[in-house]
């Protein structure tokens, strides 16, 4: 991908802060350290976002998490505890089009970082779920 600023960064045309490297994944700082070590991973293959993984590319991302993941905290003892976010589309906020997942990791409560998922329990009757379940449950193939 010739304009793929991660493709650039994996091939070390620009730049990085690496963390880690393998053949197939490479990690590194993300520039805005949201929090201390806040780190990106991704595949060197190049796929816009999860909707064009493989079960293989999958095993091979998703695999290597908790090795980054406690390197982090081995680093930083004093991590409490670790966000592990994957935006895909630019509606769920990717604003770079390689796939990448953050490790960011948290120091407490007053970190600046925070997610905030409201209560919606009451929002579909359990008719609705049950017809939500179903209907994505028939296209897992």
């Amino acid at each position: 991908m010739d304009e793929c600023i991660f493709c650039k960064i994996k091939d070390q045309e620009i730049p990085s802060y690496k963390v880690y490297e393998d053949d197939k994944i490479y990690a590194f700082l993300d520039m805005s350290q949201v929090t201390k070590g806040h780190t990106l991973l991704i595949p060197k293959k190049h796929v816009s976002d999860i909707f064009e993984y493989d079960e293989q590319l999958a095993a091979d991302v998703f695999t290597r998490l908790p090795k980054i993941a406690r390197a982090l905290q081995t680093a930083f003892p004093e991590i409490q505890g670790i966000n592990i976010l994957n935006n895909n589309r630019e509606i769920a906020y990717q604003s770079v089009f390689h796939s990448h997942v953050h490790l960011i990791p948290r120091y407490g409560k007053d970190d600046d970082f925070s997610i905030h998922f409201g209560d919606h329990s009451q929002q579909c009757s359990p008719e609705e779920m049950t017809k939500i379940s179903q209907t994505i449950k028939a296209q897992v193939k």
